[in-house]
């Protein structure tokens, strides 16, 4: 059965069918045809999949980031940003990434903050004499902190798939966020220096004192979503409503610039882009209940700790083989079929579930940005109206300096583990 779910799925893959439907088709095929199972297990499981309260912070929280987008927040969140960095050469580049990162402190979701900001920063720096292919890149590679930095998405789902804390997940992801985040800064303020961009960025900078006056509602917002997860005031999954709550009320009485006719489509967007994740979830759900049931982790395992011997060696392995399905396969559904299998080898070998989580999240992040399947690039090229082998020459720069970031957090758990032992 494993044979005919695996072809299955390459002949799907190939045809251009959707990554739900392709795993939902496959693990149909491989019941009806090569099993003696019944389909009733379809629904069920499928059902049983979804049928999990923490899952219920996704929709909230991608309905919080469209509010963000739409309330003014995102773009005073730029203007502080700016007037943080802005004032030496390359700022507005730099601008992209530390806004990304405040951006993804509450929104949880990469796409959500490359359209958010990447509609507003890529035509101010083509304005500032970036090319354009730069500008879409910096924001296609920023907009992976997103997964990173809590909350995520990507992290919520590992922690439900392998039984993991997401709250100790979050704490986690805190370190990796903020190394990939200031090595995105420094390798920028380098760049921009040796080729001469960005000498126009101190223009239209607001200064610090007025940007945070300006920014202070939205900057307070990630305070009380994290600070109330790790204060113990609420569960990540109670934030997510919370961030919704505060993003109507900031937007809307605060900055005033969200109104009753924009939730209807805020409302559509939102409900059309939780579907689709569901429905990832309920099809990787079943899938992974056929490949549990066929033995196919355990003979994985054996193989894995015959073949690698050593933590750093399997490790090494892991990230190869994630850094391939990451460009291939869409993130939700690569955590929830491979983790539940990957992780409990890894428990076997010392490595921490909770610093693994972010070594398999911190692959798939990169498989964001990546062709030929990388989301944020896709959501980059539509904003810049560029096609992606525009970017490619590009783009090259900020994957290296990923994957040396990404090498540091594999082979150092402290970068990932030291918030948590420190609260825990």
């Amino acid at each position: 059965m494993n044979a005919a779910i695996g072809l299955s799925l390459i002949i799907l893959f190939s045809l251009g069918v959707p990554i739900a439907i392709s795993i939902l088709l496959a693990s149909i095929i491989g019941i009806e045809f090569f099993s003696r199972l019944p389909l009733l297990l379809v629904p069920q499981q499928m059902f049983v999949g979804i049928d999990n309260f923490p899952l219920m912070a996704i929709p909230f929280f991608i309905l919080a980031g469209n509010l963000m987008a739409a309330g003014g927040i995102s773009r005073r969140l730029v203007d502080l940003a700016k007037a943080m960095v802005g004032g030496v050469q390359g700022g507005l580049a730099m601008t992209c990434v530390l806004t990304c990162m405040m951006f993804a402190a509450v929104s949880g979701s990469s796409v959500a903050t490359t359209f958010a900001i990447g509609s507003i920063l890529i035509p101010a720096m083509v304005k500032h004499d970036y090319p354009r292919p730069l500008a879409a890149s910096i924001q296609a590679s920023s907009a992976e902190l997103g997964v990173l930095i809590p909350p995520s998405i990507p992290l919520i789902l590992y922690g439900v798939s392998t039984d993991t804390s997401i709250g100790k997940l979050f704490i986690a992801g805190i370190g990796p966020g903020l190394l990939i985040g200031g090595a995105l800064l420094l390798f920028l303020y380098l760049f921009c220096k040796i080729r001469g961009y960005g000498l126009r960025d101190r223009e239209d900078r607001h200064d610090l004192p007025t940007a945070f006056k300006r920014a202070w509602a939205a900057m307070l917002m990630p305070v009380v979503v994290i600070g109330g997860i790790y204060g113990g005031v609420f569960t990540p999954t109670e934030a997510s409503a919370v961030a919704v709550v505060y993003a109507v009320i900031v937007g809307g009485l605060v900055y005033r610039e969200l109104n009753m006719d924009e939730l209807v489509p805020i409302l559509k967007q939102s409900v059309i882009s939780t579907a689709a994740v569901m429905l990832i979830i309920a099809a990787a759900a079943l899938f992974s209940f056929l490949i549990s049931r066929s033995g196919l982790p355990a003979e994985v395992a054996s193989w894995v700790t015959q073949v690698f011997d050593s933590p750093i060696s399997f490790l090494l392995a892991v990230n190869v083989m994630l850094l391939v399905v990451g460009m291939f396969i869409e993130t939700s559904a690569a955590i929830l079929v491979l983790a539940p299998i990957f992780t409990p080898i890894a428990i076997q070998y010392g490595i921490d579930p909770v610093h693994f989580g972010l070594i398999v999240v911190v692959n798939l992040a990169l498989g964001m940005f990546t062709p030929p399947l990388g989301v944020n690039l896709f959501a980059a090229c539509a904003v810049a109206k560029l096609s992606i082998d525009q970017l490619l020459p590009w783009l090259m720069r900020f994957v290296l300096v990923v994957l040396a970031c990404l090498i540091a957090i594999t082979y150092m758990p402290w970068i990932s583990l030291g918030l948590v032992d420190l609260l825990y």
